[in-house]
């Protein structure tokens, strides 16, 4: 085996090696790695820092990186007990991760992504932006302190292609009374301005809509909700452009539509789609019937045509804003199971195919999961410090909420009771491999080959209904999130009963060492007697 000289002699031979290759090909090779691996890169040498860091490079990275869907369930209590905020990412397997997302706090709400980016609301009188894969975080004040009735929904967080800026928005009704249902303000933070800009609707706007309805961005615009009385829909589409910082309103289109519906706004192939479907009457956030999805084809002309008609989606929710990725779409079922289904079909009529049950995300609520599109970049906030409070890549696993003391103490207990198991897994078989250890230096004294073969093969049969020890669990240093939580205390369940098993058994055969032992014990005392009696004649 290399020493550990040897070993770093040989690395830094190998990375002599790449260095010797032209710059452009080291950069093509580093756009083909994931974040992860980069991370690791920068403190390499000089010349990697400097590709990694690079503008240009980050941004080509980003260009092809994979999009992933994040499903987000914000705390919430149910039947009394309080769960934090939570998040699952699916891969483009549909893979989902199994750790917890570090710069996402228990009490935090999303309110966004884009670029690798999270925007989350805190109970705090901040706002929080943090890197996804790079764990830096930056803390923004909110537009007005202490306001009551002060919402997650009601902010936003887009990026504009052209301009490069990120923008935070706020939907603030002037009177500052969200009971009434309107506003007519939107607050603007670019990153790395010093301050909130107020921008003015020419109209009232429903902020219900914006709650219940969704908001997105596309292309360096903002797109919602709001009612219209004398639309076939009963809605419009309220336009924001993030450069102009202006209004615009496009028309659904003319279509009758009846029933009982609801609408939600979303984002699919890079275009602004609006879906819609009956749900019941009492229970509005489930669908009764077919979901028609119609997209957005010119903003100039206002064409909207039909994308999906799906039959047969009652009693399923729609998460958003995000529910359709690449070819699947995402529902959630009224007993917390979360479903991908492809989509199949021709002309706008799609048939649901091959359901897939992703994972079930009890105890949290079904109709409070979030689905967002998102992606692992490098992305830098240090450019915007001067205007927030910004925290390194360090990733505290603990919550130093005083309220969620408890679900710590939880999780240092469940290591704990993992640890205690495999202890006892060791110690169940610790006694009969001894005394198996034992049996074999006996067996060397006893002088009869006849009799040591015989009590050899029975011996190795005693063994052969030794249990073998499972190995060990791998656990993670980093917290599991919610729904891998449930399924590691499943396993750790399944576990503890194979060790009862193990327990048994190695008893067992602790008896039928021991007998073996003194068999073998008895043949040797059998023997010095004979040769004892041999030598006195």
């Amino acid at each position: 085996m290399d020493s550990e000289e040897t070993k770093t002699k040989k690395k830094q031979k190998e990375q002599c090696i790449i260095n010797c290759l032209p710059s452009d090909l080291i950069e093509r090779i580093f756009l083909r790695l994931p974040v992860s691996t980069l991370l690791r890169y920068i403190e390499v040498c000089k010349q990697w820092h400097k590709v990694i860091r690079d503008p240009q490079f980050i941004t080509a990275h980003l260009e092809q990186a994979p999009r992933c869907a994040l499903v987000f369930f914000p705390p919430e209590s149910v039947q009394g007990k309080p769960y934090p905020s939570d998040a699952t990412i699916f891969d483009e397997a549909w893979s989902h991760s199994t750790l917890a997302v570090p710069v996402i706090g228990p009490d935090d709400f999303l309110c966004g992504s884009c670029n690798g980016l999270l925007c989350l609301f805190t109970k705090t009188s901040t706002i929080k932006i943090a890197n996804l894969a790079t764990g830096e975080c930056l803390h923004l004040d909110k537009p007005i302190k202490n306001l009551k009735g002060d919402h997650f929904s009601f902010y936003r967080f887009s990026f504009h292609p052209i301009t490069k800026d990120y923008k935070v928005t706020h939907f603030l009704d002037e009177h500052q009374n969200y009971s009434r249902g309107t506003f007519s303000i939107v607050q603007v933070y670019s990153l790395g301005s010093d301050k909130w800009k107020d921008v003015k609707s020419s109209e009232v706007l429903s902020l219900s809509c914006v709650k219940n309805s969704g908001v997105i961005s596309v292309h360096g615009s903002m797109f919602w909700l709001t009612e219209d009385a004398g639309a076939s829909w009963k809605h419009a589409v309220i336009t924001f452009d993030l450069n102009e910082e202006s209004f615009a309103r496009i028309q659904l289109p003319e279509v009758a539509l009846g029933g009982y519906r609801r609408y939600w706004i979303t984002e699919i192939n890079g275009k602004v789609c609006i879906a819609t479907g009956e749900v019941h009457k009492y229970r509005p956030k489930i669908l009764a019937d077919k979901l028609q999805v119609w997209t957005l084809d010119s903003m100039v002309d206002q064409n909207w045509s039909q994308t999906y008609s799906i039959p047969h989606t009652h009693n399923y929710y729609l998460p958003g804003p995000h529910f359709v990725h690449r070819d699947k779409i995402m529902v959630q079922g009224i007993l917390c199971d979360m479903y991908l289904y492809e989509l199949f079909g021709e002309n706008c009529r799609t048939k649901l195919s091959n359901r897939v049950k992703a994972l079930n995300f009890s105890p949290h609520k079904p109709d409070n999961m979030q689905s967002y599109m998102c992606v692992k970049s490098l992305v830098r906030l240090e450019a915007y410090k001067k205007v927030g409070i910004l925290h390194g890549s360090k990733q505290r696993e603990g919550w130093n909420l005083k309220k969620w003391e408890a679900w710590e103490r939880g999780i240092c207990k469940s290591e704990d009771a993992w640890k205690n198991l495999y202890e006892l897994e060791q110690n169940s078989l610790a006694l009969p491999r001894n005394l198996a250890i034992e049996v074999k230096e006996v067996l060397k004294h006893l002088p009869d080959e006849v009799i040591r073969q015989r009590i050899t093969k029975e011996f190795v049969q005693i063994l052969q209904q030794l249990p073998d020890c499972p190995q060990q669990h791998p656990r993670s240093l980093q917290r599991l999130n919610l729904v891998e939580s449930k399924r590691d205390r499943e396993k750790f369940i399944a576990r503890s009963n194979r060790v009862k098993d193990m327990v048994k058994v190695s008893k067992e055969v602790c008896v039928d060492i021991r007998r073996a032992l003194m068999c073998v014990l008895d043949h040797c005392k059998g023997t010095s007697n004979s040769a004892d009696n041999i030598s006195q004649e």
